[in-house]
């Protein structure tokens, strides 16, 4: 067997060869830090005379790992990221030359990308809304390269010429020519430690690599082109936010069909980063005829469905529900779907959401409790918009899951005060202008907020009292039972902080101005503040007792249904 060679070569000398990126290698991934970062270190080094012959230093590139395919084309079986960037730059510093002055550039070819030689010659006509989920990634990283050299060309001290002469003629990578056989086997062994190649595309690998379908296949590259294909459908399908946080909570950006992969794991290890990959490893290596082909429409399967889930308005929500407050195993739910009927299906998430609150009485619900508070106002907001037929809207859970929404309570409370001068000067002014004059008091706190000196904290404490329980006046006179559900609504966090504990009118102005911007106010919460829930004609500026009984009814008449403790 001949040895393998290992050997330097300047970016310059690589441009007579031509590079082939085999189906199994993961798509072009890198972001516009990773592109930065490369410019800016071949930018900033400094070459140095190392001695007398004239030999300077030079800047060294990470391995690229390759492997004899045919006449002085290389098989690319590691670093096809960094080859793909060297590409994009020697690209972009081309373009100062006239046609015929320019460099004869290596050549790439993407097994699975047949059109990728013409998009690679056509760089400057592309743009970033590419819908190929890897000439995306190029067309970003391109746009990238030519944004950092625009920036330092209006700088004084950056000279492109000098950036080429560094980067064509002293930036070296370590050139790994293997003579093995086993692509994959050379491919698996060098990235499996590595962080930033997941258990997905480890397992595209399997997938894709020739000698893993069955010998007679006669359209072999058709079926592989199909799944790499069909791959690329599914990841960009689950790009979309609101159809991934409606599967689950995991924030993850990047390779999220990794997700479909783990629910087939059926030997997770929480210790070993790469159980799913070697689930799928031990699956291949058996050889069985049908491997791939039973393995991937299991894969479609899942996607089929979640796609059917998040397409139906009644079980987007409930699921969706269920994941968020994490009372369903979505693997056992996938396999539950596939033995009854949908009818059925929708009984069990009933009964799922049912067994979730069982343990929650209503009637003696306070603000401390958040978690359940939380969860029994989202469910709430859930049902109401199910509620009607002719409201086509889906909650959406990516903001939910994203924004961090907050418990809120409807009409201020006595215990939370401004904590600094500014903000208990800002807090009496937002209320001033609401302040009811025909009510007795309203004047004088009007006149008191006049007078109001900053200094005295105990004159702000008696005032604020004095302007909530204004506020308050339209309510019983119970302290007990200001914490209690009927007093409780759910916003997201940055309205919430908005406006603090503001006065009820003030708050209202609030929600409608943040409407209006297209911010999402959930259903609910803004049935409550726009007076949904009042007798006409509404006291606009107080939250009162009827307004208050009222919404605790709706609240009681919309989850009746899942409550087995009712008060």
């Amino acid at each position: 067997m001949e040895k393998n060679i290992l050997e330097l070569k300047t970016v310059n000398e690589l441009q007579q060869y031509k590079f082939y990126i085999p189906s199994y290698q993961r798509g072009y991934r890198w972001s516009s830090k990773e592109v930065e970062e490369l410019l800016n270190d071949i930018s900033d080094f400094n070459l140095l005379p190392v001695d007398d012959t004239g030999e300077k230093t030079w800047y060294c590139l990470q391995p690229i790992v390759v492997k004899d395919k045919d006449d002085s084309t290389y098989e690319v079986i590691d670093g096809q990221q960094r080859l793909t960037t060297i590409y994009l730059i020697l690209f972009y510093l081309n373009q100062d030359f006239v046609e015929e002055k320019r460099d004869e550039l290596f050549k790439i070819d993407y097994e699975t990308r047949k059109d990728a030689k013409n998009f690679l010659k056509e760089l400057q006509n592309i743009n970033e809304k590419e819908k190929n989920i890897d000439f995306f990634y190029i067309a970003k990283a391109y746009k990238t390269i030519k944004d950092w050299f625009t920036k330092k060309d209006s700088s004084f001290d950056f000279d492109k010429g000098d950036f080429r002469s560094k980067f064509k003629f002293h930036s070296k990578i370590i050139w790994y020519l293997s003579k093995e056989e086993d692509s994959i086997a050379i491919f698996t062994r060098i990235n499996i430690g590595k962080i930033p190649l997941t258990n997905s595309e480890l397992i595209k690998a399997l997938f894709l690599n020739s000698s893993n379908f069955p010998k007679k296949d006669n359209k072999l590259k058709l079926r592989q082109l199909e799944i790499a294909t069909e791959w690329d459908n599914i990841e960009h399908s689950l790009q979309n936010d609101k159809f991934w946080y409606f599967l689950n909570q995991n924030k993850s950006t990047t390779n999220r069909i990794e997700f479909i992969f783990d629910l087939m794991n059926e030997e997770q290890d929480e210790f070993d980063n790469y159980s799913t990959f070697r689930f799928f490893s031990k699956k291949f290596a058996s050889k069985k005829q049908d491997t791939i082909k039973d393995n991937w429409q299991e894969v479609k399967s899942y996607f089929q469905r979640f796609n059917e889930w998040f397409n139906e308005r009644e079980l987007y929500h409930k699921i969706g529900y269920l994941v968020s407050v994490d009372a369903t195993d979505l693997k056992e739910l996938y396999n539950q779907s596939d033995k009854i009927t949908k009818t059925e299906f929708k009984y069990k998430l009933d009964s799922l959401i049912k067994n979730d609150l069982k343990n929650i009485d209503m009637s003696n619900l306070q603000y401390s409790d958040s978690k359940n508070v939380k969860k029994l106002l989202l469910i709430y907001n859930i049902l109401t918009m199910l509620k009607s037929d002719k409201d086509s809207s889906y909650f959406p859970f990516d903001l939910y899951k994203n924004e961090k929404w907050d418990i809120e309570h409807i009409t201020s409370i006595k215990d939370k005060l401004p904590k600094n001068k500014k903000n208990r000067k800002d807090w009496l002014n937002d209320a001033k202008s609401f302040i009811d004059t025909n009510k007795k008091d309203g004047e004088k706190l009007k006149e008191r907020i006049e007078t109001y000196n900053s200094e005295d904290e105990a004159q702000f404490k008696s005032l604020f009292e004095n302007i909530v329980a204004h506020f308050n006046s339209e309510l019983n006179n119970d302290d007990d039972d200001i914490n209690d559900i009927s007093n409780l609504t759910l916003l997201d966090s940055q309205t919430n902080r908005g406006y603090k504990n503001a006065v009820f009118p003030f708050k209202r102005a609030t929600i409608i101005k943040r409407d209006k911007q297209g911010v999402f106010i959930p259903i609910c919460t803004k049935n409550v503040f726009l007076k949904y829930f009042s007798e006409y004609p509404p006291k606009i500026s107080f939250w009162t007792q009827e307004d208050r009984e009222n919404y605790e009814k709706d609240l009681y008449d919309v989850l009746k249904p899942y409550l087995t403790t009712n008060g």
